[in-house]
């Protein structure tokens, strides 16, 4: 017999837990911990345990996200005409909704099964059986109704998109959203000598520039001491960063980099730049498997463009994957096109959505496509030919 269990923390999963999601570190309890201890505010998590009989045989991470989406536009000087159209927007989707998956990474984080104890159409029907729970707890328990749900980030190429009845029948919309940026290491790549070697000539030149604008800047690791000493500039300079975007559904409080390396160790890695022993910017990698998850950065916006800090952590992180043998750099969504003077290339991804009120879904898409923008970007191909 197939069931589910949801459990509200991670300190009740059971021990099979992290066997079953060996192959992703955003799956298991020493992530769900951190995230626990050091979460956005407006995040609540459930964890959803598939069983076959008494086996754990499939896991599902759903998220609680109350967005008030007129705090989540950052930029403060619009135009009349503008603020108007996001006080629309806002008054439309702001609420409760639930995610499948995890809103502060991007990739497909959020859904995991053993196929040969459990079809994948099978799993599906318990994951929706189990976000109805949910959403009955919230509204018994909190008085909150979940205005919409969002499966989050699938490759083109991922099964999922094989359930159609599943999607259909639940109203869910297939959205197109930015693209994941990743980029495949060449396995001759023995050093990251060979990666400068394999550049054309204009990215070496670009290359050789970006460093020497560092003029000084230095770049090292913290260890989980330094971290916690640094937090509240490390979250300074985040913020740096996270106010700028054009629109954002979070913010991290300024613990949560400590709490992710006190819970992942070494597979959660900090590196500072600094400038007369100031720390002026710093990135974050995550350790996944054969992948090198980028994760948030921050800097001072003086050296940003003065020292060209943000392509130099780009270079930083490629760096950290080739001496340390990962197969990929995932550098994540936002500013493709110099991702993509690194290298990296951009990879499709989607999203399933839908919205309670009838009408609204009806035009979920078009709700959706304002609150994610088409970005007009020019890719850039900066190896030899």
């Amino acid at each position: 017999m197939k069931s589910f269990k949801i459990y509200h923390s991670v300190a009740n999963l059971p021990k099979s837990w992290d066997a079953v999601v060996a192959h992703d570190i955003f799956l298991q309890t020493a992530y769900f911990k951190a995230l626990e201890n050091a979460s956005p505010n407006n995040i609540q998590f459930f964890y959803v345990g598939i069983f076959n009989e008494d086996v754990l045989v499939g896991v599902a991470v759903v998220q609680r996200v109350q967005l008030y989406l007129k705090d989540m536009f950052r930029t403060i000087n619009v135009s009349c005409l503008k603020e108007f159209f996001r006080d629309v927007i806002s008054k439309i989707l702001k609420g409760n909704i639930l995610v499948v998956g995890n809103l502060t990474h991007t990739g497909q984080h959020g859904v995991f099964f053993q196929k040969e104890n459990i079809s994948q159409t099978n799993y599906f029907k318990l994951v929706n059986q189990a976000l109805n729970y949910i959403k009955k707890h919230i509204k018994t328990n909190q008085n909150k109704t979940i205005r919409a749900i969002m499966f989050k980030d699938y490759f083109l190429d991922d099964a999922i998109h094989l359930e159609t009845d599943f999607f259909s029948e639940n109203k869910l919309h297939k959205v197109k959203v930015q693209p994941n940026m990743v980029l495949k290491l060449d396995p001759n790549w023995l050093s990251f000598t060979d990666y400068t070697m394999a550049l054309n000539k204009k990215y070496k030149r670009r290359y050789k520039t970006a460093r020497n604008k560092l003029n000084g800047i230095r770049c090292s690791e913290l260890s989980l001491e330094a971290v916690k000493a640094y937090s509240s500039k490390l979250h300074a300079l985040y913020l740096n960063v996270s106010n700028n975007a054009k629109f954002n559904t979070f913010i991290l409080p300024d613990n949560h980099f400590y709490n992710l390396k006190l819970q992942l160790e070494n597979r959660f890695r900090v590196f500072g730049y600094y400038l007369n022993e100031e720390l002026i910017g710093f990135f974050t990698l995550i350790e996944n498997e054969n992948h090198l998850e980028t994760y948030f950065l921050g800097y001072d916006e003086v050296h940003q463009y003065k020292n060209q800090l943000y392509l130099n952590m780009l270079y930083s992180m490629l760096e950290f994957g080739i001496s340390n043998n990962f197969k990929t750099v995932v550098y994540a969504r936002t500013a493709m096109e110099i991702k993509s003077s690194v290298g990296a290339k951009p990879e499709a991804m989607v999203v399933y959505i839908k919205h309670s009120n009838l009408i609204l879904n009806a035009i979920l898409k078009q709700i959706f496509g304002l609150m994610n923008p088409k970005q007009e970007w020019e890719e850039r191909h900066p190896f030899l030919s």
